[in-house]
């Protein structure tokens, strides 16, 4: 998105309609582009797509929508040995448009913009997410480890597990994005899917930290990336994108030993990584949280990953 500013192709203002070049897009078409990534927007949190796909009553997978093998019709690999139909992308981005909003325009996260961002590229640019972003950033940059499904590149008993899925797969999930809608989308989702090692993690922060330039490379400029860690709402700690430190003490976002410039981000499964240009300090927690059940949400109510980030901060003090 930062390199997309940068060639002039998108700016805060650029409307959902402007983005996807679509005007069919009801009461999402003036959604602005600072609005969808600081999570200002009204778009819903987060759509069960999977659940369509499953009978009400049991709760087990319709048999029209899954395959135990792949076809032209069920192309799209979602778990072991399991295929569901390939017209699934199409049916996700329908009930994207059709999605209820919230009633204000308050500050909730949601996956919905990464969808609409992911679908804005591929389009533009004619390959899928995982081509476009090794060919024009990890690659540049020697994080190799970071791909869209690894089981391509990796060994199984080189991935950690996700999760016993009891619920939407049945099966054991290692090796396949959690996220159920990336998941339906061939595991590459604008807001989840990409695995790796803490050390290629550091180096995109440390890109972020240079503010877009990596050895002999520019990847965006300082000014977009300036841009988007900054807060564009009141009452709302997030950047364009970033996560910011907390406003609210009572919402702990970070340790409350970082500067005010730094950003980073947390994720569903229990990842977790900073970047602080105060004290150059980059801090990446990967973990399956997740495994054996996403029920367990100890990491988040016990603050492990924030508190693990203050101990480090206040050694080097």
């Amino acid at each position: 998105m930062l390199k997309e500013f940068d060639l002039n192709n998108l700016n805060l203002k650029s409307t959902l309609s402007e983005i996807l070049k679509d005007e069919n897009l009801g009461n999402k078409s003036k959604i602005r582009f600072d609005e969808m990534f600081s999570h200002q927007s009204s778009l819903t949190p987060w759509i069960p797509f999977y659940k369509e796909t499953l009978d009400s009553i049991t709760y087990k997978q319709i048999n029209k929508y899954y395959s135990n093998n792949k076809t032209k019709s069920f192309s799209v690999q979602i778990g072991e040995d399991l295929f569901i139909n390939s017209s699934w992308n199409d049916t996700i981005y329908k009930r994207l448009i059709n999605s209820d909003l919230l009633e204000k325009k308050i500050y909730r996260y949601s996956d919905v913009p990464y969808y609409f961002i992911k679908k804005y590229l591929e389009d533009k640019y004619e390959t899928n997410l995982d081509r476009l972003i090794k060919d024009q950033v990890f690659s540049k940059i020697g994080a190799f480890s970071l791909t869209y499904n690894p089981r391509e590149l990796r060994q199984i008993n080189e991935i950690v597990p996700s999760e016993e899925d009891d619920y939407f797969r049945f099966s054991k999930i290692q090796g396949f994005v959690h996220d159920m809608g990336a998941s339906m989308q061939g595991g590459i989702g604008g807001h989840a899917g990409l695995f790796g090692n803490a050390e290629d993690v550091a180096r995109v922060m440390h890109l972020f930290l240079n503010k877009g330039s990596y050895l002999n490379y520019e990847i965006f400029t300082s000014k977009s990336f300036d841009l988007f860690n900054k807060r564009h709402f009141k009452n709302n700690r997030r950047g364009i994108g970033f996560d910011k430190p907390q406003l609210d003490e009572d919402i702990q976002s970070t340790c409350g030993c970082v500067s005010d410039q730094s950003f980073g981000h947390s994720g569903f499964t229990g990842t977790y990584t900073w970047a602080d240009p105060h004290n150059k300090l980059i801090y990446v927690f990967l973990s399956n949280r997740t495994y054996p059940s996403m029920t367990n949400n100890k990491i988040s109510e016990n603050n492990i990953r924030t508190e693990v980030h203050r101990l480090i901060n206040d050694a080097l003090e």
